[in-house]
């Protein structure tokens, strides 16, 4: 308790520096930025997760999971712990930890801060533990198949079409971030490129060479990739390097067919392996980086607060409400976790206290978060607006932020970094100017920024291939409503097809759109699922007997229900408005495209919400009975015996 109560006290002192009641003239040093997320975090993890685990869920190890119970050594499988941890990480921790705060340090440092600590902890978390372990007790079965079940069908059909709108638009707005930070960089493509045979050879090495060998694989992995960091600058200044200096429409082309690749092979073959090795780079870095603030102790260069927040930022057009929350995309909560705590990893936990994962890796990626603020806080303002806009130098001065050091960062990094909007580029040169500040790193800017690029592009793309397969899940199941045989998820015919329609609808919104339309789309309707899993989340609650804690999912579930129907509804205007003053027709059709998008998902949101709330109130007030799927053993996803894909 004597710890306990120390560390409490300096989260509240790390705290007060934070958010100026200590020092409010000063500069905020980096370094309270991550003494208070960090000890805040694990007060959280220790006492509200042990809460929810132990009182809420009551986790019991006598329970047979469905990797046993359905065990086909494809889908279903009871995976080492460290490997289930590596997978699940990586699946959620995408590109919104690192570019949604980055993006948003245009209203400052101080929001985006206190959102991504105090959401994830009471929001974020929340919903992954609770969808992780409502869907490992029915089977694994999607967030759309348990919501049919506990709910109603139409219930079950709008969370079935909104998260399949959700998931393509989030995939989309990951992908485009990707595309324009490899675009023309031969270095980057070559060493991403790299992770996919490695991710192969990680795969064949432990299932069929050595099975269970978790520790040498993992030294083989990250062998391999140091190899494929430090060989892309020879490749990139060779004859060859031409080869991978590629164009967006190329990129677009090999992004879409690396989606579709994870898509319809085992996961054991690519998806599991990549997905650890990413989680070597992630947590790697993002302790390195944690280890550089320490040592360092950088000045926030950014204000606690800009003069955007009102609305007119040249990154984000909107005010701080609800423009930020829905920015800062899954760093605090993401509705795109309760897929993957729905999808693949409750087929891979082996037993129920592993399920704390699904809380534990939400504060890891909220961190991860918190990190990316800070790198991106490092920046002089006119710097980071001159990285993340396509405005002139002089336009910026008159704005009040003048350029100071972008032509001196362009040649420290190799790359012409000016006019790359997105967040990567911005975030992979905080991040290289961090790591090249530490004793014995100096001059080696160049490698450190192509090797932060690498570890972004490795987040964005397990996203995309965990996002691409849990896609194909859901388009099986909701097409197995009309045609049966979809629902077999081994059938090849189905697997190629879904697969395809997933890949060419994200696909598609990458080819046409800018970060400052799909990022803010991706954002409110990320955000709205996440509504929708913590309504399905409270209707678990209330079925498990545990009505007097549905306060866990009830209240973060109305307050990010606020934001996000308020964004979709700013959103849906903005779209609009950029429609009927568009010139060229393709860009009016998908400004059309964009508004009806924005505007289903908020409607079929609605009608989730209605339907439960009187769901909800026949149970608690009317004492209706009701019946629940626990271990429910027929419907949802059918698994035939033989050859998988």
């Amino acid at each position: 308790m004597v710890l306990w109560g120390a560390i409490s006290l300096l989260t509240a002192l790390a705290f007060a520096f934070v958010t100026g009641i200590l020092n409010p003239e000063e500069k905020v040093n980096g370094l309270w930025l991550v003494v208070a997320a960090g000890c805040f975090y694990a007060l959280a993890f220790r006492f509200y997760g042990r809460f929810l685990a132990n009182r809420v869920m009551n986790l019991d190890d006598q329970r047979l999971t469905p990797a046993y119970r359905l065990q086909d050594n494809t889908n279903f499988y009871p995976a080492n712990k460290y490997l289930l941890f590596g997978h699940h990480f990586a699946a959620i921790a995408g590109a919104g930890p690192l570019l949604g705060p980055v993006l948003a340090v245009q209203f400052g440092f101080l929001p985006g801060f206190l959102w991504l600590v105090i959401g994830a902890v009471l929001a974020g978390a929340v919903q992954d533990f609770v969808i992780l372990v409502g869907s490992l007790r029915r089977n694994g079965r999607s967030l759309p198949e348990i919501a049919h079940a506990e709910i109603g069908w139409v219930t079950g059909m709008a969370t079935a079409v909104a998260v399949l709108f959700i998931v393509i638009m989030a995939l989309g707005g990951l992908g485009l971030a990707v595309v324009n930070a490899l675009f023309h960089n031969a270095w980057g493509t070559f060493t991403i490129g790299m992770t996919i045979p490695i991710g192969f050879l990680m795969g064949f090495y432990l299932q069929k060479v050595r099975p269970g060998r978790v520790g040498e694989v993992s030294l083989l992995g990250v062998a391999l990739l140091i190899l494929a960091v430090v060989g892309g600058r020879f490749v990139a200044q060779s004859e060859i390097g031409e080869w991978f200096a590629l164009e967006r429409t190329t990129l677009i082309w090999l992004l879409a067919g690396y989606g579709f690749l994870a898509s319809v092979l085992p996961v054991w073959m690519l998806l599991v392996p990549r997905d650890y090795l990413s989680t070597f780079m992630k947590l790697g870095v993002i302790g390195l980086l944690a280890v550089g603030v320490i040592l360092m102790a950088p000045e926030i260069q950014m204000p606690r607060l800009t003069e955007f927040i009102h609305g007119g930022g040249p990154i984000i057009p909107g005010p701080l409400f609800p423009f930020l929350f829905i920015t800062i995309a899954c760093g605090a909560i993401s509705g795109f976790h309760s897929l993957v705590s729905s999808g693949t990893t409750p087929k891979m936990i082996a037993r129920e206290s592993q399920a704390l994962v699904g809380y534990g890796a939400m504060l890891l990626e909220s961190f991860v978060g918190v990190i990316a603020l800070i790198a991106a806080g490092l920046l002089i303002p006119g710097d980071y607006l001159a990285i993340n806009t396509t405005l002139s130098v002089d336009t910026l001065a008159a704005m009040g932020f003048p350029v100071a050091k972008i032509e001196e960062l362009s040649r420290l990094v190799e790359v012409e970094i000016a006019g790359r909007p997105g967040g990567a580029v911005s975030l992979a040169v905080g991040m290289a100017s961090i790591f090249s500040a530490l004793p014995g790193m100096a001059g080696l800017m160049a490698y450190w920024y192509q090797f932060a690029l690498l570890f972004e592009a490795l987040f964005i793309l397990t996203t995309i291939d965990a996002g691409t397969r849990v896609a194909r899940y859901l388009v099986q199941e909701l097409g197995g409503r009309f045609y049966a045989r979809l629902r077999e998820i081994n059938w090849w015919p189905g697997v190629l097809v879904c697969s395809g329609l997933v890949v060419g609808a994200w696909g598609y919104l990458i080819a046409t759109g800018t970060i400052a339309t799909v990022w803010p789309m991706f954002g409110a309707a990320n955000q709205l699922l996440g509504t929708l899993a913590l309504c399905i989340g409270t209707t678990i609650l209330i079925k498990m007997g545990k009505a007097q804690y549905i306060w866990v999912t009830v209240l973060p579930m109305v307050f990010v229900g606020i934001i996000t129907l308020t964004g979709c509804y700013e959103l849906w205007w903005i779209f609009l408005e950029q429609a009927s003053t568009a010139t060229v027709p393709m860009h009016m059709m998908t400004m059309y495209l964009n508004a009806a998008l924005v505007g289903l998902v908020a409607i079929l949101a609605l009608v989730v919400l209605g339907e439960s709330s009187i769901k909800w109130y026949g149970y608690l007030v009317q004492k209706r009975p009701y019946t629940s799927t626990e271990i429910f053993e027929g419907g949802g996803i059918q698994l035939p015996s033989g050859p998988c894909c």
